[in-house]
């Protein structure tokens, strides 16, 4: 950060530079230009940028001659003002850092320029294609100024509002609004408050209205439901002043307003919709853009969208006509007039429908269209006949449907397919291998159609490939589909690949995430590899460790390595040690711009080589790196741009010690003063909002700072229950209790549902059940609480239509059992049902949705039992399952028995594959599943190959006596290195203890454990350090302890030694600066 000032004094340097400071000229004041003598009294006021906009002005305008930096200079010395050149420029360089560092004092500046002034600085935030003010042999580089502002917290925010206040009187509104879309494109959307409207100017030209509606609608994502509600207000404002509407009778909303609104069109109101013209919605429905903009209008509700549809069927567009269906977007979604519609009409909808899964909810709806649909488009045909023209609705086809298919028809219809997203394991195993059963051989040209089914092809089949066609199918579009194969599937792909001896063709042909897979045993075999193979290839850390290495002793260029972007994974601290000061610094862009790659191990090893080389212009961030007493090297001056450094970077995987982040938080309350006063600190404390204390949040942010500071802290991963309890009593105190809110506060507040009650939701549920059902959808991968989907569980129950059975089951009347739409709108809240109510399902309920009911994390022990009972009413018993069935159970599959399991037809590795994938089992379980596979495949133990190993959860490596091993070694081998007897660990190098992987320290015994020398815990790193369990530190020496702080901390690994034996890193700054 400390660099950026000097791009903006660079001009006064170095033009000043040119002259000495006793030059004079004779009558140097009317020898001067006016502008450059007013540019030369700004100086002397301090207000360099000012001066800086009149440099500018003047060389726009004149050219610039050698003499002139001499005549400005005299110029000063006129005036009687002392200075050198050093101190001016330190003078410029503090003044423009504040300014960079303080936004709402650059808001300041540019409300005190001139009309010029001002206009020249919008108009160099406009001028993309002028970067550079060349005057002669000084160079100022305006481009540079321009995206360091932009990309400078909070300056956007001064931009943007100094634009809505200034920029329409000086400039043309074109060029105001261009701006204002460069500004705010730039941003998170914060900016769009509801007030902000009050500013927005209402009397724009044409074009310039239509440009900016344009940008909110290019936002519209980004911003709040009650922002949106505000800017289709403003929008509908100005359209209603311009229409031509004589009085309410007559709808404003015109074809043009309607594509002019764009997304904003799903705000008119049922009413307003209902008095469009039929010419008007004919004439927008006729545009071309008008498809493009129904295909965006994701959060259209059913009622607005049949009122749509209601005044298109009333103008002389037919919804029936296949041209139209083609034309109604998403209004397809909710389409209701399916009284005797033909079934190529049916075909034609299901065709577009493809694009509903876009929508923002009413997807159980949308599956039952399809539902509805499918029987019309089928109906007097075979689905043999119909599969191809059928698009996705195919998902809802159930097992017996798909296995009644013949193979020929499969590969009929194999165009549309591939094309299907929402496909289950089960049924893209039948469809793969109905489609695989009319090919005689497995070819590039047929794999290559599988598309989305690939991930049906057998390992075996995999195996079976001829390998130059498999290298093609790598290269290939379907390759994108590679990453969603199984471990044992890859591990195939990848034995083939490597097969004959000829390893090098094959690995260096394997493209992507997929290489991650390679073993480092066979990337040892292969000679071939080079800086530019590398760039379009995924790398493990070991391998990244193995590659670096190895490229490092042959190329002459050491900087493409670092270019490389994935092989600096594999830099290590003595690489980085070994870097002059001038190549490190010349080339730590390229760490910076792969800072997500890097280790915490090797962060702290950047910031201990940047702390020796160059401490003064070092990235403040990397200081949370080193242990906590660096931090008081940060003197209050500097607290802005820590925290701005440090606020661009995630804590989280910076500080993995607790104490230590207590301290760094610690400073960062500090620089703080323990409160957000306004917007712009928001912005500059950026990620860290995550990491504010509880009492800041609940008392220490203003009710200024509270609407940008809540943008930000919803998109918060993982906030503590203080935190969570703080922001829960802030939105109590701000909205009220959630019974009183309106659907745009649920909306805009919906990822923080989760903080309050059951009771407190009931409202929510029964007020906005879509909105609560779409909060759990959006929130699907994390763990709920019960609580929160108890509401979502309710909500459900309460909307849907509960007719008691013709033919209950014994023992099932009048039990609420699932039914297929509830347990697809509930997804984890399903865990609530009652053991009765999945013991009552139908089993056509069951045979529809067992995978989702597979994929539910919270069912308890009985309820998976009662699901797996419900499989065998279903199905008969596990010996007559086969391999689509056993796939589709999920976490059902934990409640079968030893017994049960030894049923199971397990001689397919990927039938295996499916059931490793639950981490639950017993070791009984692990038995049985382990010996059916052998008994049923007829394998030996000794006959496994490695994607059998793979799929069974085994691995096999040999790499030597562990005194031989390397970095990438030990990185490989993951927690099988917990495997180490006491003497093979004490003899392993300290340096080799930052490449153990975290699991396996978790998994090294505690009496092991303790067997590390001092000095191999101090070299732990802080990663390995912080995963070092409770148990294992109870078995530690005074000594070892206090090396395992120094590693937690971050210290150099040398450091510990020299430290005094009561020695420890201190858990709060020192007073003065380390050394």
């Amino acid at each position: 950060m400390s660099q950026e000032p000097t791009t903006y004094s660079l001009f006064l340097f170095l033009f000043l530079s040119h002259g000495v400071s006793s030059y004079t000229v004779p009558n140097s004041r009317q020898d001067l230009h006016p502008l450059l003598q007013k540019m030369a009294e700004e100086i002397i006021d301090g207000s360099y940028l000012n001066a800086l906009l009149d440099l500018i002005q003047f060389q726009s305008s004149h050219i610039w001659t050698d003499d002139l930096s001499h005549r400005v200079l005299a110029y000063l010395n006129s005036r009687n003002v002392a200075f050198t050149i050093p101190s001016l420029q330190a003078a410029v360089e503090n003044h423009l850092e504040q300014r960079l560092h303080q936004p709402q004092k650059l808001l300041e500046d540019l409300r005190k320029t001139d009309a010029q002034q001002f206009r020249t600085a919008m108009k160099c935030l406009l001028e993309d294609k002028k970067d550079r003010l060349d005057l002669k042999d000084i160079i100022v580089n305006l481009g540079e100024i321009r995206n360091r502002a932009l990309q400078s917290p909070g300056m956007n925010r001064s931009l943007f509002l100094i634009t809505l206040e200034r920029c329409f009187q000086v400039l043309n509104s074109l060029e105001c609004v261009e701006i204002l879309g460069k500004v705010l494109r730039g941003s998170s959307g914060s900016f769009l408050q509801p007030d902000i409207t009050e500013r927005l100017p209402r009397d724009l030209c044409k074009d310039a209205f239509t440009n900016l509606s344009a940008v909110f609608k290019d936002l519209y994502d980004q911003t709040s439901a009650h922002s949106q509600r505000a800017l289709y207000s403003w929008m509908a404002g100005i359209l209603q002043t311009s229409s031509n509407a004589a009085d309410d009778s007559v709808s404003w909303v015109s074809a043009e307003n309607l594509w002019i609104l764009g997304r904003y069109m799903v705000h008119l109101s049922f009413e307003e919709i209902m008095k469009i013209s039929p010419m008007e919605i004919g004439l927008f429905i006729s545009y071309d853009n008008a498809t493009k903009q129904l295909d965006t209008v994701y959060d259209i509700t059913p009622e607005l969208a049949h009122a749509f549809l209601e005044r298109i069927s009333s103008s002389n567009f037919n919804v029936r006509n296949t041209s139209t269906i083609h034309r109604l977007g998403l209004l397809v979604c909710f389409y209701d007039d399916l009284e005797l519609l033909d079934a190529t009409v049916a075909q034609a909808l299901l065709h577009q429908m493809i694009k509903c899964s876009h929508l923002r909810g009413f997807q159980a709806g949308v599956q039952k269209l399809k539902a509805e649909l499918l029987d019309i488009a089928t109906e007097n045909q075979t689905l043999n006949e119909t599969l191809g023209s059928l698009s996705d609705a195919v998902v809802g086809l159930t097992y017996s449907q798909l296995e009644s298919l013949s193979p020929e028809a499969v590969h009929r219809a194999i165009s549309t397919l591939n094309q299907v997203s929402g496909w289950t394991k089960s049924q893209v195993t039948i469809l793969s291998a109905k489609y695989l059963a009319h090919e005689k051989v497995l070819s590039f040209y047929n794999v290559s159609q599988m598309g989305a089914l690939l991930v049906g092809v057998s390992t075996q089949d995999f195996c079976s490939m001829d390998r130059k066609d498999l290298s093609q199918v790598l290269r290939s579009a379907v390759s994108q589909y590679v990453f969603n194969l199984s471990p044992a599937q890859k591990q195939g792909i990848l034995s083939k690949m490597i097969e004959s001896g000829d390893t090098a063709s094959g690995i260096v042909e394997i493209q992507g995430a997929f290489f991650k897979e390679v073993s480092l045993f066979d990337l040892r075999r292969e000679p071939g590899f080079n800086s530019t193979v590398l760039k379009e290839k995924e790398l493990g850390r070991s391998q990244a460790l193995f590659l670096y290495e190895l490229l490092l002793k042959t190329t002459r260029r050491p900087e493409e390595l670092l270019s490389a972007g994935q092989l600096v994974k594999g830099v290590t601290c003595s690489h980085i040690d070994a870097m002059s000061a001038d190549f490190f610094l010349a080339h730590f862009q390229d760490f910076q711009n792969n800072f997500a790659l890097l280790s915490p191990y090797q962060v702290n090893c950047l910031a201990w080589k940047y702390w020796e080389v160059s401490r003064l212009s070092m990235p403040p961030f990397l200081l949370a790196a080193l242990p906590a007493r660096y931090l008081a090297s940060v003197p209050a001056s500097q607290c802005v741009p820590f925290l701005i450094s440090l606020g661009k970077s995630w804590l989280d995987s910076l500080v993995l010690d607790s104490h230590k982040k207590t301290s760094v938080l610690r400073k960062v309350q500090q620089c703080l003063d323990d409160s957000i006063p306004d917007e712009y600190t928001v912005d500059i404390v950026g990620n860290l909002l995550c990491h504010l204390p509880a009492a800041i949040i609940d008392r220490g942010i203003s009710s200024r700072a509270w609407a940008t500071a809540l943008h930000g802290l919803r998109d918060c991963p993982d906030l503590n229950p203080e935190q969570k309890a703080a922001v829960r009593l802030k939105l109590l105190g701000q909205y009220g209790l959630p019974q009183y809110w309106t659907a745009e506060t649920t909306k805009d507040l919906a990822s923080f549902l989760v903080l309050f009650s059951g009771d407190e939701l009931s409202s929510i549920a029964i007020k906005f059940p879509e909105i609560l059902l779409q909060a759990a959808s959006k929130m699907a991968r994390t763990l709920l609480p019960k609580e929160f989907l108890w509401a979502v569980f309710e909500s459900v129950l309460n909307g849907s239509d509960k007719l008691p059975s013709s033919d209950p089951m014994p023992g099932c009347h009048g039990v609420v059992a699932p039914s297929s739409d509830d347990i697809f709108k509930l997804a984890e809240a399903n865990a609530w049902w009652a053991l009765e109510g999945l013991r009552c399902m139908e089993e056509d309920t069951f045979i529809r949705t067992v995978e989702l009911l597979g994929a539910v994390q919270g069912f308890s022990r009985p309820q998976l039992m009662t699901l797996k009972e419900k499989a065998i009413q279903v199905w008969d018993m596990p010996s007559y399952w086969r391999e689509h069935h056993i796939v589709s159970l999920g976490r059902i599959a934990l409640a079968l028995n030893e017994s049960e399991l030894k049923q199971l037809d397990l001689s397919s590795i990927d039938t295996v594959v499916s059931l490793s994938q639950q981490t639950e089992w017993t070791p009984g379980q692990a038995e049985s599943i382990l010996q059916g596979f052998l008994d049923d495949s007829g394998y030996r133990i000794e006959d496994l190959k490695s994607f059998h190993l793979v799929g069974l959860g085994a691995a096999e490596v040999v790499f030597g006596d562990p005194t031989e091993w390397t970095s990438s070694v030990l990185q490989e081998l993951g927690t099988i290195a917990a495997g180490l007897t006491k003497t093979e660990l004490r003899m392993l190098d300290k340096d080799l203890m930052p490449y153990f992987q975290p699991s396996a320290i978790k998994c090294l015994p505690d009496e092991i454990f303790k067997e590390l020398s001092a000095e191999q815990i101090a070299s732990l790193g802080p990663e390995n350090a912080a995963a070092v369990t409770h148990a294992q530190r109870r078995r530690l020496s005074q000594l070892q302890l206090q090396s395992l702080q120094w590693a937690l901390d971050g210290a150099k690994t040398h450091s510990w030694q020299d430290a005094p034996a009561n020695a420890g890193p201190t858990r709060t700054p020192s007073s003065r600066s380390p050394a």
